[in-house]
């Protein structure tokens, strides 16, 4: 176990036979593959566009909204229960059994780290990160969305398939469920992805529009993985490293990336249940669109009139430099920067937000910070224009 224990880039991890054992980085060389294998080279879009832009997707999810609310053939909008559905992290549908109602959601991505196993944590934790954005902390079934890149040669496919598949299956064990199934298909690119589905009591969820003045608004992950993955990259590019060396080293960035892999790779369940005891007004995950981009949809989604303002934004170390760096690449700081599986972004009582942090570092060992307030307003969010920067030290 000594020559483990001294290796710092070795990691932890929960198998599925729920046991811990001791597990390295993905090293290409181990599985008989070139040393200059990069599992993100299998989702280069070559300047495509890997997300509908927030203003066409709002503009669609309206437009379906409204003929889904108008549909006189709905059998169930005339029940008691809650519809939730196109716009907010899940959908929440009564079933006709008395009572219980189905809460289902669905996510995929490309590769945004090199380490297959790993890859696929951080996907699960992705699908999962949205019934937990309910309050939804049991998960009943699972069911898993892959693509093969029609680029991978044979050994590569071999390799690398089987260990995201573990990562995604060991994920869901670690959440209390199970893939039952699922699909695959060959892709120009690498997608990984999944469903998540479960039927609860109404109690066992939290609808996201509760907000009241004079809540605060709790971040539960640092801010900064879309730079953290991106700047990692670029150490294999000297063009793009150029331009951030000066103010990261390549020991800041590995930390950096491995903090960010950490963090996607972290469920919200705790989280999630932490919303129930400290009685939480509601709550959104922080993914594709940002902070400030989830942050503006939660807010509009809110009965009261109220809006939100956003004071701090922890970032992982470095990472802030590193986009101030490449100007307006990523607008970390401005709260457009895209994040995968990041935190809970969550609406809470002020008398109650501090013990909640309290909780999560308590049983997690990782910090959770009040970010903002909510104030009467017209369901809008905002950065104040100089935010305090919250340095979140990196992964030694």
């Amino acid at each position: 176990m000594g020559e483990f224990q001294q290796d710092p880039m070795v990691h932890l991890e929960l198998t599925g036979n729920s046991g811990l054992v001791l597990r390295r980085p993905f090293d290409p060389t181990a599985h008989d593959l070139d040393a200059s294998f990069r599992l993100t080279r299998f989702a280069d879009l070559k300047g495509r566009c890997c997300k509908v832009p927030k203003e066409v997707l709002e503009k669609l999810v309206s437009s379906l909204q409204q003929e889904y609310m108008q549909d006189p053939d709905q059998p169930y909008l005339q029940m008691s229960s809650p519809r939730i559905g196109i716009g907010l992290d899940c959908s929440v549908i009564p079933l006709r059994h008395g009572g219980l109602c189905m809460v289902q959601t669905t996510d995929f991505f490309y590769p945004i780290v090199d380490d297959p196993y790993m890859m696929g944590k951080i996907a699960c934790a992705n699908v999962l990160s949205d019934l937990y954005a309910m309050g939804v902390t049991e998960c009943d079934n699972m069911l898993m969305l892959l693509a093969v890149s029609t680029k991978m040669i044979e050994k590569e496919r071999d390799v690398v398939i089987p260990l995201i598949m573990r990562g995604f299956k060991d994920s869901a064990l670690e959440a209390g469920t199970s893939v039952t199934g699922g699909h695959s298909v060959v892709n120009p690119w690498c997608t990984i992805g999944g469903v998540a589905t479960t039927v609860c009591q109404q109690n066992e969820f939290i609808v996201p529009d509760n907000a009241v003045v004079g809540d605060v608004l709790v971040l539960t992950k640092a801010l900064g993985t879309q730079v953290a993955v991106n700047a990692h990259q670029w150490l294999d590019q000297s063009e793009r490293w150029n331009r951030i060396k000066l103010v990261v080293s390549e020991e800041d960035v590995r930390k950096a990336y491995h903090r960010a892999m950490d963090s996607m790779s972290r469920l919200n369940r705790v989280a999630a249940r932490l919303m129930h005891k400290y009685n939480a007004h509601g709550a959104t995950d922080v993914t594709g669109f940002g902070l400030l981009g989830h942050a503006q949809t939660l807010a509009s989604h809110q009965k009261n009139e109220v809006s939100f303002v956003i004071h701090n934004l922890p970032v992982i170390a470095k990472m802030a430099a590193v986009a101030k760096a490449c100007g307006n690449m990523f607008q970390l700081l401005q709260g457009h920067s895209a994040e995968t599986s990041g935190g809970l972004l969550i609406c809470l009582p002020r008398e109650q937000a501090a013990a909640y942090c309290k909780d999560i570092e308590k049983q997690e060992g990782c910090q959770a910070w009040i970010i903002g307030i909510v104030e009467k307003g017209s369901r809008t969010a905002r950065i104040i224009d100089k935010p305090r920067v919250i340095e979140v030290p990196a992964k030694d």
